[in-house]
């Protein structure tokens, strides 16, 4: 991309030698510019790229401020980059940060209030020749939450197509697809003895059966004969009712409350 070059002062648009077709001038310094880049291949072709050069080198693209401090020092024949001179003056300046020579140079943007008072602006970084500005920080964090939105939202927009397609059934064929499920369903004898074998543990658990309660008062218990003897293995013990005392006390009685 080639240098922008700034209009001379007698082709200012107030000025009455103005022509309307010559080239508009650049986008005002400190705007929005991460969209575009610089790159002087003819000026990389003559001069090396060093920490001494590279603001000449930055001062051809439209990222330039001309009414720098800087740019006040060039036309007094001072080094732009002379912090002895930029800390005594006022206003806008730029100063490179950070150096990798001969690949990545970082210039920062400031305002300077006082020799020890500045206040970041913009940064620049010029990377293989290339000069782009840097994104600030609330675009970063802007485009990153952004970002992790989309994914999320595109993660349970997947999720949800395929709960649907397991949960889908086909009102057509319900009742053929509910048939050859009962028809094996089969009896697992293995689980049934299982079962069994549970629940007789626990009978074994629980506490003996209590005694039946007394017999009541002018209640005889049927004799039997001499010949209908039971065996000695089936006889019982003649202490205990030889029937449920309980279903044979005849009709309840109801108890009457006042």
């Amino acid at each position: 991309m080639a240098a922008t070059p700034m209009l001379p002062p007698n082709q200012a648009p107030g000025n009455a030698n103005f022509d309307g077709n010559a080239a508009a001038a650049p986008p005002t310094p400190g705007t929005d510019m991460t969209g575009i880049c610089f790159r002087d291949q003819l000026w990389l072709n003559t001069y090396p790229l060093d920490r001494n050069l590279v603001f000449d080198y930055f001062a051809l693209s439209p990222f330039y401020d001309y009414t720098c401090n800087n740019e006040q020092l060039r036309m007094r024949s001072i080094h732009p980059l002379d912090i002895s001179h930029l800390s005594k003056m006022t206003g806008i300046e730029f100063m490179v940060s950070e150096v990798m020579e001969p690949h990545l140079f970082v210039m920062r943007k400031q305002k300077r209030d006082g020799p020890e008072k500045v206040t970041p602006m913009l940064t620049y970084y010029v990377l293989d020749g290339s000069i782009y500005q840097g994104p600030q920080l609330c675009n970063v964090f802007a485009a990153r939450v952004g970002r992790a939105l989309y994914h999320i939202s595109k993660a349970f927009t997947t999720a949800a197509s395929k709960l649907e397609k397991i949960g889908y059934v086909d009102p057509e064929n319900e009742g053929v697809s509910l048939e050859p499920k009962a028809a094996k369903e089969t009896i697992d004898f293995k689980e049934v003895k299982r079962v069994d074998h549970i629940l007789a543990s626990l009978q074994r658990k629980l506490p003996p059966a209590p005694q039946p309660p007394p017999f009541p008062e002018g209640y005889a218990p049927p004799t039997t004969t001499e010949g209908e003897q039971a065996p000695e293995t089936e006889q019982t013990d003649p202490k205990l009712p030889l029937v449920d005392p309980i279903l044979d006390q005849g009709p309840s009685k109801r108890l009457k409350y006042a």
